[in-house]
């Protein structure tokens, strides 16, 4: 299995570590207009290779150097600098993409590559990218809520005294603002999350949820805040996401692809059944009233800042 990552700069090469330890890929092949750059991170990763699983890692700022690739993985554009939205980056990564993606259709199979998209604001790029590479829907594919699930989960465990591996709990929508957190279908083991609250003599009231959820939609501006930019936990969803495509695993994820038709159409992340052929299906997740309502709100708005980029 081959893998291309266009854009080495702190997600990218964060990606391309956290692929390489999956241990599932035999080739990586780093991509940046910046030679020495990729050079550079291809050197440094193949040395950390010794350590681990042993995987080929390239160099090459030539498009031609990505041939043969089965996963093509886009982290290149800017990234959120304090106090910046994922919106503000629209106009600059959209250019980007548009500039990207008919590069790498030049020098993939479009019978059979997926192309995974990290850049953000994450759902209109990848409608924009699917409409450009006019590949199915299918295998277009952004981290989306992954990230933002993992960061419910985790803060939630916290507060529940659980494994966050034993809180199945997602996050909807967009990647950004108005995302929408499924407070009515989590699950702690086996017991609905107001259930296993009613037995461990937890209380969650409004408020707390209301906590939780800030929490979830800010964690990315507090990282930004402290750290300049957001690197490890995006680098651990984009391979957790290559790791479920090539070995056909078919687990549930929050990723993001293209649904609906003609005006219709949009990206936004719902639980999917993801396998070796990209998406395999999309899951309509119980929801109350009020987060159907929040969810639809959402999309529009990812419609909405699509549209304004025609």
């Amino acid at each position: 299995m081959k893998i291309a990552i266009i854009g080495v700069g702190t997600v990218g090469s964060a990606v391309a570590t956290a692929v390489k330890n999956t241990g599932c890929v035999h080739e990586i092949v780093l991509f940046d207009r910046d030679g020495t750059r990729a050079r550079a991170a291809a050197e440094d990763l193949g040395h950390a290779a010794t350590f681990g699983f042993d995987v080929n890692i390239t160099a090459v700022s030539n498009y031609r150097g990505i041939r043969g690739s089965d996963i093509v993985i886009i982290a290149a554009g800017a990234n959120q600098r304090p106090g910046e939205t994922r919106t503000d980056l629209l106009a600059h990564n959209a250019d980007v993409i548009a500039d990207i993606i008919p590069r790498v259709m030049a020098n993939v199979d479009a019978r059979h590559v997926k192309i995974i998209i990290l850049t953000n604001p994450l759902d209109v790029m990848v409608m924009y990218a699917q409409k450009i590479s006019r590949l199915p829907s299918a295998r277009v594919i952004g981290t989306g809520a992954m990230l933002d699930s993992a960061r419910l989960r985790t803060i939630l465990a916290r507060h529940l005294g659980v494994s966050s591996q034993s809180v199945n709990a997602y996050v909807l929508g967009e990647h950004g603002d108005s995302s929408v957190i499924d407070w009515s279908s989590i699950t702690v083991g086996a017991l609905a999350l107001d259930d296993f609250c009613r037995q461990m003599h937890i209380h969650l009231p409004a408020t707390t949820r209301n906590t939780i959820t800030h929490r979830v939609r800010n964690a990315a501006y507090e990282i930004i805040r402290g750290r300049g930019a957001t690197w490890d936990g995006i680098g651990a969803a984009a391979a957790d996401l290559v790791r479920c495509i090539v070995n056909d695993e078919r687990r549930i994820l929050t990723v993001s692809c293209v649904s609906g038709v003609a005006s219709d159409a949009v990206a936004m992340s719902l639980p999917r059944i993801v396998g070796a052929d990209g998406v395999v299906a999309s899951l309509r997740p119980k929801l109350s009233a009020a987060e159907s309502a929040a969810l639809r709100r959402s999309g529009k708005i990812i419609r909405q800042n699509y549209d304004s980029l025609s």
